[in-house]
């Protein structure tokens, strides 16, 4: 497997950036998830990685190998596309091994890897039968197994779950990652879905805008978002984010609240934004506790039970809406007041103006 480096690699349409410079290592036997809205540049990015797309500026190494100008064909990698692209007129079996011919491979080779992929992909009953005889889930193991069968030196996959249901997404999901696991394939896998992404990602890379906003573990983008968007775009809601001002140590919040600074953070704010000033708030539903006697207090708005849990909805003040996970068996009545505590270990907070997470480290 390789290592991938992208070094100010940027894209332009014209006088438009599709990506602007972007710096990347992912490391051999990586799992790299490419995470972004819509147009945000992160299949450009894939699609440069794999040469499909040409550099604007910029260079991109294989194992410290320069193949910013290589063909495709010549940069040892499988590509998965959202649509399976299988040929119609020939069998799973026939579309797997079809690599493996063109790369001009012996009968019992081709054989011996197709025989491989199909029992790891758990499609060995298939093999004999047409891509339009299969179901979604099953044409798109026939195409992991056609790439995987080259053993290339990486994976990129571009959504290429999108077009299955959400039960086969599940069971696929978790098959990709056993197939990284299992092979110690470098992986660079591109979607919009961030509950995909934190699934499987080792690490992700958050896009906005043709800029990278992020690059962190499923965790250090959860619990440590760089900036606004990072927080409001991971997590299913995304992070309470409530402005508020700061003075004498407190940030007063909508709804007459108050939240006293947590003495570790307030040199950390007072350098931020003033010993009196703007300050976002930001905490993830669970961060928030409903109790008896909470510091803190909303209006009930909505609730919404999820099974497991009940994610609450409160208003602070018009328009100022936040959201609770709680226990599921909590039931309060539409319109009644809910008093809340906050963890303090969870708490984070942004510069209303640069849109920047402050950092705890900071010192005046």
């Amino acid at each position: 497997m390789a290592t991938i480096e992208l070094q100010q690699v940027e894209k332009k349409f014209g006088e438009a950036y599709a990506v602007k410079p972007m710096n990347l290592t992912i490391h051999d036997g990586e799992f790299v998830v490419l995470l972004g809205p819509s147009g945000c540049g992160k299949t450009t990015t894939l699609r440069m990685i794999s040469g499909l797309e040409t550099v604007t500026d910029g260079r991109i190494l294989f194992d410290g190998r320069d193949v910013t100008w290589l063909h495709p064909s010549d940069r040892d990698i499988a590509f998965v596309f959202q649509f399976f692209a299988l040929y119609s007129h020939m069998t799973a079996r026939q579309n797997i091994a079809f690599p493996l011919q063109a790369q001009g491979e012996s009968r019992a080779v081709i054989e011996q890897r197709v025989n491989e992929v199909a029992r790891m992909l758990r499609i060995e009953h298939i093999l004999g039968q047409r891509p339009g005889a299969l179901s979604g889930g099953d044409q798109q193991r026939v195409a992991l197994a056609r790439a995987l069968v080259r053993r290339p030196a990486a994976f990129l996959m571009d959504e290429p779950l999108g077009a299955l249901d959400a039960d086969f997404r599940e069971s696929m999901r978790a098959e990709i990652k056993q197939l990284h696991i299992a092979q110690h394939a470098t992986t660079i896998y591109v979607t919009h879905d961030q509950i995909e992404a934190m699934a499987m990602g080792d690490r992700i890379v958050v896009m906005s805008d043709a800029v990278v906003q992020q690059i962190g573990t499923p965790a250090e983008v959860y619990h440590n978002p760089a900036n606004l968007f990072v927080a409001r775009f991971i997590g299913s809601p995304g992070m309470n984010l409530v402005r508020g001002r700061l003075a004498d140590g407190v940030i007063h919040l909508p709804g007459g609240n108050a939240y006293p600074v947590p003495e570790a953070w307030l040199p950390a704010l007072q350098q931020a934004v003033g010993r009196e000033g703007e300050v976002i708030v930001g905490f993830r539903p669970e961060a928030a506790d409903i109790v008896d006697d909470g510091p803190l207090a909303g209006r009930v708005y909505a609730e919404d039970l999820y099974g497991g849990y009940t994610m609450l909805h409160l208003e602070l003040e018009t328009d100022e809406i936040i959201h609770v996970r709680t226990n599921r068996q909590l039931i309060l009545p539409i319109d009644s007041t809910a008093r809340f505590a906050l963890d303090p270990a969870m708490v984070r907070f942004f510069h209303p103006q640069t849109e920047a997470a402050i950092h705890q480290e900071a010192r005046p």
